[in-house]
């Protein structure tokens, strides 16, 4: 029996439905694997098929193509270690998320999922079939357990694998992001390793799909839940883990420990990763947005430089009458400090010829809201339109507490394809735009330095559709408008909460009111990065019609 195990675990990066490419990428990592004497090779979990797939897999000709990779797979690293990978997998007429150890050549066993999450973004539930409590698996004599991501966050699966021999355990991941997430997968795999005494190793996938990014950050831990290893976090990695037997079993032989940034940066990466991943896999190389010289679209303008590169964004400033000198020389500012194209096109011609055309109908009746969202929709279809010519994603600028309490037009200035900072509260904007001038990483495209003017982030908000207009016009003041907006969107708090945290009630009612009613808006609103467990889209959904109102 060998007294050195090798496992190389493949950090790596699949697109939901390329089986052919996600195919590849296990190979590539089982070559690396078997040119470094890896006794094993190991990727995350559902790794083939890609994850969230959502209703996908259920799909009859997805489930049959996904078996014949499977199968083609084994065939072509027959000649080396076995390599342990995420799929689907069907018996008879129940479907699981299954773990399959492909040897010689063959689909030698297969891990099913036991515990599926049904909970913010996860319907497995609906999806899969709960697989049995079942023992590990044998790789060249040694006895692995893998419980599949949420397997690993009770204690039945663990300690069920450790009573019918497993000596190590090998936890497959689709995990993705949240804020402060680390801290609790740290905790339960911890609770794991000291509830069964068992090294363990926590292999996460990477990258964007759709609203979520899977961190990585993969870890191992020895008993007593010292950490033996930490791979980066957002980064793809093929690293070889090592374990040692001794006396008292096997313990992972202490290795890289990547440093792990704090919550504002990994909030920025985020931010910069999904919308990096959201245009390759959606097969888009250039993005546009409308330059303001506000703070949202100043943000969001970094982040596409950031994750794009400045010759593949272009903003555009599209003023009005109401758009101030200010307004100009900032969103001017911006773009020369990124280093991104600049166009200037004035809506004033368009918004004439609009009126006019609506004349007949509006004469006699005074000027509302009705014409300040003529001027979004305006913009809208001009940046649409300027979206389709030169075939770049138009983005989306709206922060969390706009799109919570729907200040945003619909058809004007929420549309586009995507929108980074939809998980962003107004407040984490001002304090996200100070971070970026601060800070640079190797993985930002864009400058280093000051990239967006102290003025931008120290001005009021407003969204200059009339005269002197400011936010704090029709909204309370976003501290304590985002206040309110955590209690009762990201905490499922009641008005009674906000109370009991110093808000007005009658202030509370109102906040909570736009909320309900703007579900409509949201509905159709873009796709955008996660950051909470109280994001609009999976974690949070509402109907539509809805006429209840919280009466405490």
């Amino acid at each position: 029996m060998a007294e050195r195990f090798r496992i190389t675990l493949g950090q790596l990066n699949p697109t939901v439905g390329d089986l052919a490419g996600n195919a590849a990428l296990a190979h590539r990592a089982w070559e690396e694997g078997r040119d470094a004497g890896a006794d094993l090779v190991a990727l995350p979990e559902m790794f083939l098929t890609g994850y969230n797939a959502q209703d996908l897999v259920m799909k009859p000709a997805f489930q049959v193509a996904a078996i014949a990779h499977l199968e083609a797979l084994a065939e072509v690293c027959a000649d080396g270690p076995p390599l342990a990978i995420g799929s689907l997998w069907i018996e008879g007429t129940d479907l699981y998320n299954a773990y399959v150890i492909l040897r010689n050549g063959k689909i030698a066993s297969q891990v099913l999922k036991h515990h599926l999450p049904n909970e913010a973004v996860f319907d497995e539930v609906r999806i899969f079939d709960a697989g049995p409590l079942g023992g590990p698996y044998s790789v060249g004599g040694t006895r692995i357990g893998s419980p599949i991501c949420e397997d690993a966050w009770y204690e039945d699966v663990a300690e069920t694998l450790a009573e019918t021999g497993a000596e190590f355990l090998l936890v497959p991941n689709g995990s993705p992001y949240h804020r402060d997430k680390s801290d609790i997968r740290l905790n339960h795999m911890v609770a794991r390793v000291v509830e069964t005494g068992l090294p363990l190793i926590y292999l996460n996938m990477v990258g964007g799909q759709d609203d979520q990014v899977f961190d990585g950050a993969s870890f191992a831990l020895n008993p007593g839940g010292r950490l033996a290893v930490q791979l980066p976090p957002f980064a793809e990695t093929v690293a070889h883990v090592d374990l040692e037997r001794g006396d008292a079993g096997w313990r992972i032989v202490e290795g890289v420990k990547a440093h792990q940034p704090d919550a504002w940066e990994q909030d920025y990466q985020v931010m910069v990763l999904a919308l990096r991943d959201y245009m390759r896999k959606t097969g888009f190389a250039k993005v546009l947005l409308g330059l303001s010289g506000g703070v949202d679209s100043a943000i969001v303008a970094a982040i596409a430089v950031d994750a794009l590169g400045a010759e593949n964004v272009r903003c555009v400033m599209l003023p009005s009458e109401y758009t101030s000198s200010g307004s100009l020389e900032d969103a001017e500012a911006v773009a020369k400090a990124l280093g991104c194209r600049y166009d200037y096109v004035p809506i004033d011609a368009g918004r004439a010829a609009i009126t006019e055309t609506l004349a007949p109908l509006f004469a006699g009746l005074d000027e509302d809201l009705t014409e300040e969202n003529i001027q979004s929709r305006l913009r809208g279809l001009l940046l649409m339109a300027m979206s389709n010519k030169f075939g770049e994603m138009l983005l989306t600028t709206g922060n969390k507490s706009e799109v919570a309490v729907g200040y945003a037009t619909i058809y004007g200035d929420m549309a586009g394809g995507y929108n980074p900072i939809k998980d962003l509260y107004k407040t984490r904007v001002f304090e996200t735009c100070r971070w970026r001038n601060a800070n640079h990483r190797d993985w930002m495209m864009g400058p280093e330095g000051e990239v967006i003017p102290p003025r931008v982030i120290d001005k009021p908000p407003s969204a200059e559709l009339r005269a002197d207009q400011k936010d704090s016009d029709s909204l309370p003041d976003y501290p304590e408008l985002d206040l309110i907006l955590e209690i009762l969107v990201d905490r499922d708090g009641s008005i009674a909460d906000c109370v009991d945290a110093g808000i007005d009630r009658a202030v509370a009612q109102k906040v909570e009111k736009l909320i309900y009613i703007s579900e409509y808006k949201r509905f159709q609103a873009a796709p955008g990065a996660r950051l909470t467990r109280g994001a609009f889209w999976l974690d949070r959904r509402y109907p539509i019609v809805n006429r209840w109102r919280d009466p405490s």
